[in-house]
């Protein structure tokens, strides 16, 4: 950034590495494939970190065929096989993986992995009651490094396309699913140390014994990435890990969105499954309640993809919405959904935000609580500083994005913003040009008196463990006066 750094290790961040090479991934297609092929080159060791996982998912596009099994179990046991230097480590959420081990895909595995002598695989429980593990990490030879929002799990493969009718987005039952928006990232370089310690941090915690396979990160490996790449970056990692036993509470994550929001100057981009953090909220009332703040543009889903979320996320986006109405006095905040040729619906499960051409944070928190104080989160972060070709490329990073949403090319795109001067103007000339694959500006629903309730009183959607045990009255999606951080301003460029 101009004028300094806005990264503070052990404040809004852990901790600032230098990435040799940082790219973006959008959408699971581009992942799934990246990350096959990284683990089909891997020497000595695979590290898989997540929230959700199914060994019948597709590793690759469905129809993937290259000489090796395409469902990820078969997929690990043939890595195994071929390699007999290779260790391979699987640490997932415990709960998730209680109930996914049900299904027909996954609880063969169990029995396989567990008699392996190179595939080990743990369940993670080490949290505060309701909380849960929702990082998405994958290291590779402590030489690569992916970390975002995407699980290998079923309901995640999709292209950039979001068709309608794809064929190919189905369930190992064959049933149809959702078109699926999401978002990753892949690095190699120092900053990949900095993943693999969590990753072993937690791998100790979860089974009270040492990892063995820690070795120090070099970038001797390159790749050709579906995505975005940006070249050596200086990479934040932010966390959120709930106070528990003899861990502190860390909010990095929380402060780093607070800390971008405040520091933006003409526009905030972000893509969120959910936007019900008062906190995050906060911080984008004193910004729209400034003359001459930024724009904010939110890109979120039409609806949640589940019933709890339905209850406890909309209702709370619904009740925020309208708080911030009164200090959107300038009409400089949007939330839109992307819908498909059709009409239909496109989940967005991204958890993305571009400040200005400046900064681009990608990881597994959401606008939410509970991924500011309850959840375990990581995200990345870089900033462009003072190197245009970095501020050219988060720009054409976000031009591409909100292209692929309004379904038109992004030079048609870039064109309408040189001469509107607001994004909001572009996105709301653009929408409307023509029937098709769109963006739908967001509508308040009607909520019921127990929605309401749920959602004010944070039942569902706590801001950290010592939440669940305050009496009821103290809770509060609004409770007492709102108070707003102050603005870290920044000089012009």
């Amino acid at each position: 950034m101009p004028g300094g750094s806005l990264f503070r290790p052990g404040d809004n961040c852990w901790r600032v590495e230098k990435a040799d090479d940082f790219s973006i991934i959008i959408d699971a297609d581009a992942y799934f494939s990246e990350i096959r092929s990284a683990m089909r080159a891997a020497r000595r060791s695979i590290f898989l970190v997540g929230w959700d996982f199914d060994a019948g998912t597709t590793l690759g596009p469905p129809d993937v065929d290259d000489g090796a099994p395409r469902k990820v179990g078969d997929f690990i046991l043939w890595l195994a096989a071929a390699n007999p230097n290779l260790d391979i480590k699987i640490l997932l959420w415990s709960p998730a993986l209680l109930a996914s081990w049900l299904r027909p895909s996954n609880f063969p595995y169990l029995l396989r992995w567990k008699w392996h002598p190179r595939i080990s695989v743990r369940l993670d429980g080490n949290h505060p009651v309701g909380s849960s593990h929702h990082e998405k990490l994958l290291v590779i030879d402590n030489e690569i490094a992916f970390c975002g929002g995407i699980d290998v799990t079923l309901d995640r493969w999709d292209t950039r396309g979001h068709l309608d009718e794809n064929p190919m987005r189905r369930r190992p039952s064959g049933a149809p699913y959702m078109a699926w928006h999401d978002a990753s990232s892949m690095f190699t370089g120092k900053a990949v140390n900095a993943l693999s310690e969590i990753c072993h941090r937690r791998w100790r915690r979860a089974r009270g014994e040492e990892s063995n396979f820690d070795q120090p990160a070099h970038s001797s490996r390159h790749t050709t990435v579906r995505g975005f790449s940006f070249g050596p970056v200086d990479l934040a990692v932010a966390r959120t890990q709930p106070p528990h036993v003899d861990e502190p509470g860390v909010t990095e994550i929380e402060r780093l969105y607070v800390d971008m929001i405040g520091a933006a100057r003409k526009l905030i981009y972000a893509e969120s499954q959910y936007f019900a953090s008062r906190i995050v909220a906060q911080a984008i009332a004193r910004r729209l309640a400034e003359p001459d703040g930024p724009e904010v543009v939110l890109v979120n889903p039409l609806a949640s993809d589940n019933w709890l979320g339905a209850i406890a996320m909309d209702t709370a986006r619904a009740r925020l919405r309208e708080s911030l109405r009164r200090h959107d006095e300038h009409g400089r905040f949007r939330m839109y959904h992307p819908v498909s040729a059709t009409n239909q619906a496109i989940y967005v499960h991204s958890k993305l935000m571009i400040v200005d051409n400046d900064i681009v944070r990608v990881g597994s928190s959401n606008l939410n609580n509970r991924s500011m104080r309850f959840d375990r989160e990581c995200d990345v972060a870089f900033e462009a500083g003072n190197r245009e070709d970095l501020r050219m490329r988060i720009a054409a990073l976000r031009n591409d994005l909100l292209a692929e949403h309004l379904g038109v090319r992004v030079d048609v795109l870039v064109r309408q913003s040189e001469e509107a001067g607001s994004m909001i103007a572009v996105i709301e000339t653009l929408r409307g040009l023509r029937k098709g694959r769109t963006l739908v500006p967001y509508e308040t629903p009607d909520v019921s008196d127990l929605e309401k309730w749920l959602a004010d009183n944070e039942i569902l959607d706590p801001e950290g463990p010592e939440e669940l045990l305050e009496p009821i009255e103290k809770r509060g999606l609004f409770r007492g006066r709102l108070h707003l951080p102050r603005r870290r301003r920044k000089p012009a460029p």
